[in-house]
């Protein structure tokens, strides 16, 4: 079987590239190794200024204005005339994306692992009848998260990972907030993300910081605080790539996760993988494509980590960071919107 492009994944970042290929006229194969598509460690927050127009309305399960912030030191929520922060099925998200997908002509398969990848070639084999086929390609697109095979066909190592942990829960809460707490989540944060039906609860911090265990019995510690006991709950835990090493390698690209595109400050993938997924399309179809909107994407990706970073040193200056940012968000001096990745 010979495609024009492979891409292996169906997140974001691969449906978002397969739709515009497909879109026109490009042969496109994506290949998923879980059956369904959609399910993954995400608290499902998506940002009003850079994703949620691109979307139904009827996939916005709440949405909200006002964000509310705790610090060691400070308590305060921050509001705007319009939303800030959408909460969104990330199952239902992945669903809309693959009809729209395959609307316009993209074929996608579910259960499938790809053994290995060769040049111009990949080893597949189907999960359910453990049936093994060669497919050839003339472009390779990494879209398969955070331990990314074809960014290791690449020979790219991932050293700046962040650690996601969340828990949903049936119930129904008013407020979006947003805990840090450097004793706790390190250079990182603790979420409360209200859904329709439920809540997510958990924490993200960079992997350099923590460690998987302390983040989770901190979690575990801080929500019986705010009254949410999780002892008895499934957890769901993921590492996050923010280890940007490029994405454009001739006839191979990565996106999102895969090219560590995801955020290492707040751990938001969505909206990068779905941008970077958009851009590699579009370079793809035409190789002289202006870069501006992957640089920019890049640029903010670059200063989210130089945050982490600083941040990442030391206890003291941790705090110091989160306290000045967090009182530049109170003053107005800093918008929300500066802390997405979205420019």
């Amino acid at each position: 079987m010979h495609v024009n492009t492979l891409i292996i994944g169906a997140g974001p970042g691969g449906l978002a590239c397969a739709k515009s290929l497909a879109q026109q006229g490009h042969n496109v194969l994506v290949l998923e190794r879980k059956k369904e598509i959609g399910n993954k460690v995400c608290a499902g927050g998506i940002t009003y200024s850079g994703l949620i127009s691109r979307f139904p309305e009827t996939l916005v399960e709440r949405s909200f204005r006002r964000q509310y912030v705790r610090t060691n030191y400070q308590s305060f929520f921050i509001e705007e005339k319009k939303p800030i922060i959408a909460t969104v099925n990330r199952k239902k998200l992945g669903i809309i994306m693959a009809k729209q997908a395959t609307e316009v002509g993209a074929l996608i398969r579910t259960g499938v692992n790809v053994r290995t990848v060769h040049d111009q070639s990949v080893l597949v084999q189907d999960t359910t009848s453990k049936e093994t086929q060669t497919i050839t390609y003339d472009y390779l697109v990494g879209a398969d998260g955070s331990s990314s095979l074809v960014r290791r066909y690449l020979g790219i190592k991932s050293d700046k990972l962040g650690i996601g942990i969340n828990y949903t829960l049936p119930g129904k809460t008013t407020k979006m907030e947003w805990h840090l707490n450097n004793k706790l989540f390190a250079n990182g944060y603790a979420w409360i993300f209200p859904h329709a039906e439920t809540i997510s609860i958990g924490a993200y911090a960079p992997k350099e910081s923590t460690t998987p265990s302390y983040l989770k019995n901190s979690l575990l510690q801080w929500a019986e605080k705010q009254g949410y006991s999780l002892t008895q709950e499934r957890t769901k835990a993921e590492y996050i790539n923010f280890d940007f090493q490029g994405w454009n390698f001739g006839k191979t690209f990565l996106v999102g996760d895969a090219a560590g595109l995801a955020s290492g400050l707040t751990g938001e993938g969505i909206y990068p993988a779905i941008v970077s997924g958009e851009q590699v399309a579009a370079t793809i179809l035409n190789p002289d494509h202006s870069r501006n909107i992957m640089d920019n994407l890049i640029k903010r990706h670059k200063q989210h980590s130089l945050i982490v970073q600083l941040s990442g040193k030391n206890g003291i200056l941790n705090t110091l960071l989160s306290e000045l940012m967090t009182l530049g968000l109170r003053s107005g001096i800093v918008r929300f919107s500066q802390m997405e990745m979205a420019s």
